[in-house]
């Protein structure tokens, strides 16, 4: 087999689901939907329509992908974080042709229960607190955290929090990678 689908979910037609692909118990994906190679979808998943997730992208329970959400590749979406589409959604109004663009860069983490309004682009390899609300865009390796979500520091690419000497330079214990700040965004040595 190709790919998994528990089933208890649902697979609509006109979708590409990639190689090594599990999609677990309750989930739903929509037609138009694209999903790369070596992706895992937790319980109660929703993707789409029209969505398009890269490869190696971990979606933990309970998160719902709607349009105009791109995911590229190594993404990890926390336990029931929550993506918006519509700045101002109104029961009565259809608003579909107003769906707002939002954009997860390569390798960033979005932690349990992180809200991502509408119309952002989060850096690569950025790291987005649990609970944190997010309505700006964020730099490549930041991490975020607060109500509203602020810059607290910055996170290698393997998302370890970085510590700076007296040079200006920090090294990441977990493979010796070292870092600088260049106008304002971290650059990989």
């Amino acid at each position: 087999m190709r790919y998994f689908i528990h089933e208890t979910s649902i697979a609509d037609d006109n979708i590409k689901i990639g190689k090594n692909t599990k999609i677990w118990h309750f989930s739903h994906i929509l037609s138009g939907s694209n999903i790369g190679d070596n992706c895992s979808f937790g319980q109660n998943c929703v993707v789409g329509p029209n969505v398009n997730i890269g490869n190696g992208v971990k979606v933990q329970n309970n998160i719902s992908i709607y349009e105009g959400v791109e995911v590229e590749d190594d993404v990890f979406l926390g336990p029931s974080m929550v993506f918006t589409n519509v700045i101002n959604p109104r029961a009565f109004i259809v608003r579909r042709d107003e769906f707002k663009k939002t954009l997860l860069k390569k390798g960033c983490s979005i932690g349990a229960n992180a809200t991502i309004v509408c119309g952002v682009t989060i850096g690569e390899y950025a790291l987005i607190g649990s609970g944190a609300v997010i309505n700006k865009d964020v730099k490549s390796h930041a991490l975020m955290v607060g109500v509203p979500a602020h810059q607290i520091g910055w996170v290698s690419i393997a998302g370890n929090t970085l510590k700076f000497d007296k040079n200006g330079i920090a090294i990441d214990e977990f493979d010796g990678s070292s870092y600088k700040i260049e106008n304002d965004n971290l650059v990989k040595l």
